[in-house]
C-alpha cells in the first residue's frame, strides 16, 4: 500500500504519540514501534577545528514531519557536501524521531462497503514515526572551516533538503559551540 501524502500528518496542533515501553509492551499504548527510516545522525569528520556554524532553522510555529522526509533531506544535503569538500565537514541531525503516526485503513473497490466498519473503532495503527518541531528549533546543523566555498555548499545543501521537507526553514549562520 502506498504511503499517504504529508498533507495528512503535518499538522503540529495534534498530540503527541509516543509513549512505548521496552519492559512491559503489553501495558504500553503502542505494542510495536514502526521501524525508523532516518539512518545517520552524525556524518562527515567531527574536529575541533571548525569556525563556522551553519544551521536549518524551522519557521514555523508547530511541525511535523515524517522520518522519510528527513531521511530524503539528509541524503541530498550530505550528498552535495561529500562533493564539494570531501572529509572537510561534519553534519549533524539534531532531531529524532519519537512521535508515532496512526492511520485508520480503508477498503476501496466493489463490496468495500460490507466488510469496512467506517469510523467505528478508527483509532488507527502504528505506521510511521515523524519528528515534531517548535519555532526557531534547529533542524540540521553543519560545521566546516570559514570560506566562500564551503559556505556556497552549505546554502546549496539546506536548498536541497530544504526542497524534501514540508513547512518553512532558513538557513542561520552561529557559532560553533551551540
Amino acid at each position: 500500500m502506498a504511503i499517504r501524502p504529508a498533507k495528512c500528518v503535518r499538522d503540529g496542533e495534534k498530540v503527541a504519540w509516543t509513549r512505548h515501553s521496552k519492559k512491559k509492551p503489553r501495558k504500553s499504548y503502542i505494542r510495536t514501534m514502526p521501524h525508523k527510516d532516518l539512518n545517520q545522525q552524525r556524518m562527515g569528520v567531527d574536529k575541533d577545528t571548525y569556525d563556522a556554524a551553519y544551521h536549518l532553522v524551522c519557521r514555523n510555529d508547530k511541525l511535523i514531519i515524517r522520518d522519510n522526509a528527513m531521511e530524503a533531506a539528509r541524503q541530498s544535503a550530505n550528498k552535495v557536501l561529500e562533493d564539494a569538500m570531501p572529509a572537510n565537514y561534519f553534519f549533524l541531525v539534531r532531531v529524532y524521531p519519537h512521535h508515532v503516526i496512526r492511520e485508520n485503513k480503508m477498503v476501496a473497490g466493489a463490496g468495500a462497503d460490507r466488510i469496512q466498519k467506517g469510523m467505528r473503532r478508527a483509532f488507527g495503527k502504528p505506521m510511521d514515526r515523524a519528528v515534531r518541531l517548535k519555532k526557531n528549533q534547529k533542524l540540521l546543523s553543519v560545521y566546516v572551516k570559514k570560506s566562500e566555498i564551503s559556505e556556497n555548499a552549505v546554502k546549496e545543501a539546506f536548498r536541497r533538503a530544504r526542497m524534501k521537507l514540508s513547512g518553512k526553514f532558513s538557513m542561520v549562520e552561529g557559532g560553533t559551540d551551540s
